[in-house]
This record gives C-alpha cells, structure tokens and sequence, in this order.
C-alpha cells in the first residue's frame, strides 16, 4: 500500500500572465513558497508529485523535506513575463517528485508537443511512480499515450500516474485505454482547480493506476496557495 498526492503549485510567472486571483492573496511570492514548502512538510504520503514548480520552490522544498527525496525535471521552457518582471530568483519551471528514501529514478521526458509539459517517474517499492503534467487540447491524446506507454512498459510491473492532467475523467480514461482506473473523487468535495471571478470549477487533477486499485480518493482545499487543490489517495498493488 502506498499513500500519494498531486498538486499542482502554481508558478508565479503563469499566475501573474493568467491573471490568477492567487497573487492578489500572496502579494509577497517569498511568503507563499515558504508556506507551500511548509504544508507540504507536513504531509504523510509517501510520494507526492507537484507540478509548475519554480526554481525558488524547489530550493525550498529541498531545505524544507529533508526526508525526502526531491527528484526534479527542469523543463527547457522557462515562463516569461508578460506584465513586468516576477520576485523570482530562479523562475525555470520544473515537474517533482517528493519520496520517502532514496528510490529508483526511471524516466525523465518532455512531451514534443509541449516544452513546458512532461513525465517525471520513479520506482518505489515494485510500484513504478510517475509524475505529469499534460496539455490542454489536441496535443493531449500523444501525450496520454505516451503515459501509458510508460506505465505498462514492464509487464506484471503496477504503476500509479499523478498529476494535472487538464481534462476530466472521462477523457483521461478514454485517453489511457484499458487497464487504466482514475480514481474517483467524492461528489460534493471541492474542485481540483479553482476558478476565480466566477469561473467554472474542474476536476482535471488526478490519480491513475494500472496493475493496481486506488481508493480513498479526496481533494483538500490549500487556504489560496494556489489555483489548484490537493488530491491524495492510497494505493494497493494488486498481488502478483
């Protein structure tokens, strides 16, 4: 049984080229990443994958889970501005996975469709844990392919795949194919993503298995940190 999480942390730079409500409540980015690294401290799961991850974030998150490893893939994409320079020191972008120990590292890989979108993954215990960040669009259905490809590369192998994926469950799903099971969430919990002034909530973050049954599914709210709630689940290995 492994616990894990996804959250998607919110770079400064999209948050500011966006028009995010995000900074509005964390003026000061300093105060918001140590609080990020804060809350993340103090998590339980086992592995936790974040994504829009700045520079600055992750040397946080490395000062501040000291037991974990922090595995990080740089995207070569870094986020540029369009209304005025950003309080970042680093603002390169990257895709994390937090784990207990030291693990495996597997595969680091961007998708060709999109420099700022990717494929993190480790191996934990048996379990091959990947980390994501899919398009929004047409460039999806490569993408998922392409997770899938990795997620059922060793046979027998369970793998878990977290992340935002930009797309309800629904298309997840149809986009992985068989084999694949994206956990459900609660009805009547919060939303994965956030919308501000009146926009739609979605449920595009997720938590994937293959080989594998996921259950307690749950979004928990971030106090504003970022657009996008936590989600974290447990997942069992089915027997070999």
């Amino acid at each position: 049984m492994i616990t894990v999480a996804t959250w998607n942390v919110l770079h400064r730079v999209h948050a500011e080229n966006w028009g995010e409500d995000v900074p509005a409540h964390w003026p000061d980015e300093a105060a918001r990443i140590a609080a990020i690294s804060r809350l993340l401290a103090g998590r339980t799961e086992r592995v936790i994958a974040l994504q829009e991850v700045s520079g600055d974030q992750l040397t946080s998150l490395r000062d501040a889970l000291r037991g974990r490893t922090v595995h990080a893939m740089r995207y070569p994409r870094t986020p540029r501005p369009r209304h005025g320079p950003v309080a970042l020191a680093d603002p390169a972008e990257y895709l994390v996975l937090a784990v207990d120990g030291s693990r495996e590292r597997v595969a680091a890989e961007v998708y060709p469709e999109d420099p700022g979108k990717g494929l993190l993954a480790v191996r934990v215990e048996g379990v091959l844990c990947v980390a994501t960040h899919v398009s929004f669009g047409e460039r999806r259905a490569g993408q998922l392919a392409r997770l899938a490809e990795v997620a059922a590369a060793r046979p027998g192998e369970p793998a878990l795949l977290l992340g935002d994926f930009n797309a309800d469950r629904a298309t997840v799903a149809a986009g992985l194919g068989a084999g694949f099971a994206v956990a459900d969430l609660p009805p009547g919990g919060p939303p994965t993503r956030v919308r501000g002034g009146g926009g739609r909530a979605q449920w595009i973050d997720h938590v994937v298995v293959h080989g594998a049954e996921v259950a307690g599914a749950a979004v928990e709210e971030v106090a504003g940190l970022s657009d996008h709630n936590l989600v974290h689940a447990t997942v069992t290995p089915f027997p070999a």
